[in-house]
């Protein structure tokens, strides 16, 4: 444990940092999980309407950095593409 108070201020900040970070991933990822799971299910429709969702949840969230964001993002839509053109 620090002894120097800022120290010890800088660790409750960094733990409440953490927890947010923490649940925005997790908001990230269950929002992926659903879109993941209507492509499964062979849904466009649901996909389609799940698509604009998922991407303002990653891209809002803050916690990726700019080109992970736009890999993720492409991966998504290339998911949705390729269902488009399967059922086509």
């Amino acid at each position: 444990m620090a002894n120097i108070k800022s120290q010890k201020k800088r660790i409750l900040i960094t733990k409440e940092e953490n927890a947010k970070n923490n649940s925005l991933r997790t908001k990230c990822k269950n929002a992926v999980k659903k879109y993941e799971a209507a492509i499964a299910a062979g849904d466009v429709q649901l996909a389609s309407e799940l698509l604009p969702v998922t991407v303002s949840t990653i891209t809002k969230a803050g916690i990726y950095k700019d080109n992970t964001v736009s890999r993720k993002v492409a991966r998504l839509s290339k998911m949705l593409d390729t269902l488009k053109k399967a059922n086509a």
